[in-house]
């Protein structure tokens, strides 16, 4: 991140905003319009936020909206016309009055994908500049990464654990932690013989299942002989399905993502499941959604950071400059061209 701007800001910024839907069809750049306003003040208890780095995932492809309620995550529902949801880090230029935040402090805010944000002061998490040891890793997916291991899959030494998306934002992270938990095999799941070597060779896997190649549970099977003790899943469909079918008794699975159904245009789709196979060996299935768990953070960040400073983690992510770059950057991190987390820098 550049170092905190004195300037006033600017009349003008630019925002990101939905311009269609694509539904079930291939995202594209022009489902999006990149449009210039002016930029807000900050009211009584608000902020403006001056974005410097901001987070692009997966989970942020439109979806075609449920047809009943949000499920309790408002975030999940894109409309068209609105400015795309998303958190960013970057500093206070200017508060409104009934706040303790000043400018020139580094802080996380749920902003969107625009340049400047009014924000609710409460809303704001200042950034410790003693924490994680790079900026950028506060726009990890690390909490939700630490929390399927952690809680959901509840990851044990011994452990042979299967990752869902191996290669993504969440999965690059979590097989990592898995084995900081004492996993002492960790199998991912790929999209292309290219990551899977690159889990093999750089996040420590020890064996991959890449789609596409052959059935994913004949790969799973010859990856794990002896079944898997914990699954953590980011995908659902056919790699839910297979998991289960290798199960161990009494195997914890922790459901953190769908993007086999998001990724489809319909984040709401079923995956249908054998609940005999579920019964007959005793398998845990818990959906983790981080909102849940936000009394976690204090303890991920602090072995998080921890892990980073003695290298025994590492932060996959990939940078793209410039707003304008955002539309892309989510239409190539759907399409697989990117391991890790994915962000653009302001």
């Amino acid at each position: 991140m550049s170092a905190v701007s004195t300037l006033p800001p600017p009349a003008s910024h630019r925002e990101v905003r939905l311009a269609g839907l694509p539904g079930r069809e291939a995202l594209r750049t022009d489902h999006f319009a990149v449009v210039a306003v002016p930029v807000p003040e900050p009211g009584p208890g608000q902020v403006l936020v001056r974005n410097r780095l901001m987070s692009v995932t997966a989970a942020m492809r439109p979806s075609i909206p449920p047809e009943r309620g949000d499920y309790g995550i408002p975030r999940l529902v894109q409309r068209t016309g609105e400015v795309l949801h998303g958190p960013a880090i970057g500093e206070v230029v200017a508060v409104g009055s009934g706040t303790d935040l000043a400018p020139g402090e580094r802080v996380w805010a749920w902003s969107g994908w625009r340049e400047y944000a009014v924000v609710n002061a409460a809303e704001v998490r200042r950034l410790d500049p003693a924490g994680l040891p790079d900026p950028a890793a506060h726009l990890s997916q690390g909490l939700t990464a630490w929390l399927g291991v952690v809680r959901g899959a509840e990851v044990r030494p011994g452990d042979t654990v299967f990752v869902t998306g191996a290669a993504g934002g969440v999965g690059s992270l979590a097989g990592q932690f898995a084995r900081l938990r004492g996993a002492t095999r960790v199998i991912g799941s790929v999209g292309s013989r290219a990551k899977a070597e690159y889990l093999v060779k750089e996040l420590g896997y020890d064996a991959t299942v890449v789609r596409g190649e052959e059935p994913v549970e004949e790969q799973l099977r010859a990856a794990a002989p002896d079944g898997v003790d914990a699954v953590f899943d980011n995908v659902g469909g056919e790699q839910l399905r297979a998991a289960l079918a290798v199960a161990r008794r009494q195997a914890r699975f922790a459901i953190v993502g769908a993007l086999a159904a998001q990724l489809s245009g319909d984040a709401t789709a079923a995956t249908p499941l054998s609940t005999f196979a579920i019964i007959a060996r005793g398998v845990t299935l818990r959906g983790i959604a981080a909102i849940d768990h936000m009394d976690a953070r204090e303890e991920y960040e602090a072995e998080f950071a921890h892990a980073l400073r003695e290298g025994t983690m590492s932060f996959p992510h990939a940078r793209l400059q410039g707003i304008e770059q955002a539309p892309r950057a989510l239409c190539e991190l759907v399409e697989g061209r990117h391991v890790g987390a994915v962000l653009v820098e302001l």
